[in-house]
C-alpha cells in the first residue's frame, strides 16, 4: 500500500518519477481512493514565454526570482534552476535571487530598480508577494499599484522580458477557498497577470483544492507557509509544468516601440525607487550611521545591516525631505525599541504612525511604510518628528530609516 500511495503523490503533482526519485514523501491516501487533480488547472496562460525561449536558443539567459522568504529559502527556486540547466545544457544561465524575507509587493516595487534592473537584463522574472502581502496587512490598493508598477517598470526597462506571476499558499488562503472565497491577494495577482498577458500560477488554490480532495494534509505534509520539502516539490512541479507547456513557443521580437496597455491604476508605482538617507535635510537629533549594526541581540535581514541608516533614538528628533512624485515613504528597521512618528506633507494635517510591529521584539525588521500617496505630480516637503508616545510593547522611541521611498 505504501508503494502505491507513493506513486499516487507523484501522479497528483504531474511527476512521472517514483516518489523516492523526486523527493516526494509517501502519501497516506491510497491511490485507488482519490482521483488526483491536474496541476494544469492552476496554470493560467494569459501570455506565453516565447521571448524567454528565444534567449534560450540564443544561448544566454538571465532568470530572476523576486519574492519573500519562500523565494529566498532553499527549495522550489533551486529546483527550477537545476531543471533549466539540465534541460538546456548548452545555454549559459545567470540566476538572480532577489528574494528577501518578510517583503511583499510594496517593497518589491520600490526595490525593483536596485535589486533587479540594475543587475542587468533579465529575460525571465518570477514574481510572488501574496503570502507577505497578507501577513503584512498591505492594503489592496497598494498591492494593485505595487504589482502593476513592478510589471510596467520591468517591461519599460526590457520590453522583451517575460514575467511569471505566482501566488503561494498559507492557511488563511486555504480557509478562504474552503469557504468559497477568492483571497484578495490572489485576485490582485491574477488581475494584473490577465491585463498584461502574463502566465499566472495559482499555487494557493492548488494546495487548497488538493487538500480538499484529500490528496494530502497541511499539518502532516505541507506543514507551513514556508513549505516542507513536500511543498517545495509541489511548487516546483507545477512551475515545471508551465515551463514544459511553454517549451518551443516563440513570438515576434519585442522592441522598445512596443507599447504597454493602458494602466489599471493611473497612480501605480511604475517609477518607484529608493532615495538615499543622505538626502534628508534640517536634521535635528537625527544622524547618519554609515555602517549600522544593532547594539542589541535582535536579528537582522541580509542587506539591511552594515548599511547607512538615518537614526534617532530620542523623542522630538526631526528632519525634512524634499521630493518630487506621487507617493513617498520610508523603509525602516523596526526593532525592539522602534518608536512612533508624527509627520506631515506640504504642511498638511499631522499624522502619527507606529514603527513597531508584531515581529519587532527580536528582529530589526525591514518595514516599508507609505507616508503619502495620490499626491500631485510636483515637488513636496515631508516633515517627520519622533513622537513622545510609544507602543506599549516597545523598549524605546527609536527611528532607523534605511531608505526613502519615492515614486518619481
Amino acid at each position: 500500500m505504501k508503494k502505491i500511495a507513493a506513486i499516487a503523490i507523484c501522479v497528483l503533482t504531474g511527476c512521472t518519477l517514483p516518489a523516492v526519485a523526486c523527493n516526494m514523501p509517501a502519501n497516506r491516501i491510497a491511490a485507488d481512493s482519490v482521483t488526483p487533480l491536474s496541476s494544469a488547472a492552476f496554470i493560467h496562460s494569459y501570455g506565453n514565454l516565447g521571448n524567454f525561449y528565444r534567449c534560450v536558443q540564443q544561448g544566454k539567459v538571465t532568470v530572476t526570482f523576486l519574492g519573500g522568504s519562500i523565494t529566498n529559502m532553499q527549495g522550489w527556486r533551486d529546483k527550477v534552476m537545476q531543471y533549466l540547466q539540465e534541460k538546456y545544457p548548452s545555454t549559459q544561465f545567470t540566476f538572480i535571487n532577489a528574494g528577501i524575507p518578510s517583503l511583499g509587493s510594496l517593497p518589491h516595487a520600490f526595490r525593483l530598480q536596485r535589486d533587479v534592473l540594475d543587475k542587468g537584463k533579465t529575460d525571465l522574472l518570477f514574481v510572488e508577494s501574496a503570502v507577505n502581502d497578507h501577513g503584512n496587512g498591505t492594503p489592496e490598493i497598494q498591492q494593485r499599484r505595487s504589482l502593476e508598477g513592478i510589471v510596467r517598470h520591468a517591461l519599460s526597462a526590457n520590453p522583451a522580458m517575460n514575467i511569471v506571476m505566482m501566488a503561494f499558499a498559507d492557511e488563511d488562503k486555504t480557509a478562504d477557498y474552503d469557504a468559497g472565497r477568492v483571497p484578495t491577494e490572489i485576485k490582485v495577482h491574477e488581475d494584473i497577470a490577465a491585463h498584461y498577458h502574463l502566465p499566472f500560477i495559482n499555487l494557493a488554490e492548488e494546495v487548497a483544492k488538493r487538500i480538499a480532495n484529500k490528496e494530502f494534509t497541511w499539518k502532516d505534509d505541507f506543514k507551513n507557509l514556508h513549505p516542507s520539502p513536500f511543498g517545495q516539490q509541489l511548487y516546483f512541479l507545477t512551475i515545471k509544468a508551465l515551463l514544459e507547456q511553454q517549451t518551443g513557443r516563440s513570438v515576434k521580437k519585442v522592441t522598445a516601440k512596443d507599447t504597454l496597455p493602458a494602466p489599471l491604476q493611473s497612480l501605480n508605482y511604475a517609477v518607484a525607487g529608493y532615495r538615499p538617507v543622505y538626502t534628508a535635510t534640517s536634521l535635528n537629533n537625527f544622524a547618519i550611521q554609515d555602517n549600522w549594526q544593532p547594539q542589541d541581540s535582535a536579528r537582522t535581514r541580509p542587506g539591511f545591516v552594515h548599511v547607512p541608516v538615518l537614526q534617532a533614538i530620542k523623542a522630538g528628533a526631526s528632519f525634512e525631505l524634499n521630493f518630487t512624485g506621487t507617493a513617498a515613504g520610508i523603509a525602516v528597521l523596526s526593532g525592539p525599541d522602534a518608536g512612533m512618528l508624527e509627520y506631515s506633507i506640504d504642511n498638511g494635517p499631522v499624522k502619527t504612525i507606529d514603527l513597531y510591529t508584531r515581529w519587532s521584539n527580536n528582529l530589526h525588521l525591514p518595514w516599508y511604510l507609505l507616508l503619502g500617496d495620490e499626491l500631485e505630480k510636483s515637488t513636496h516637503v515631508l516633515k517627520v518628528k519622533v513622537a513622545a508616545v510609544q507602543n506599549a510593547q516597545s523598549k524605546g522611541t527609536a527611528c532607523r530609516i534605511v531608505y526613502f521611498l519615492v515614486n518619481d
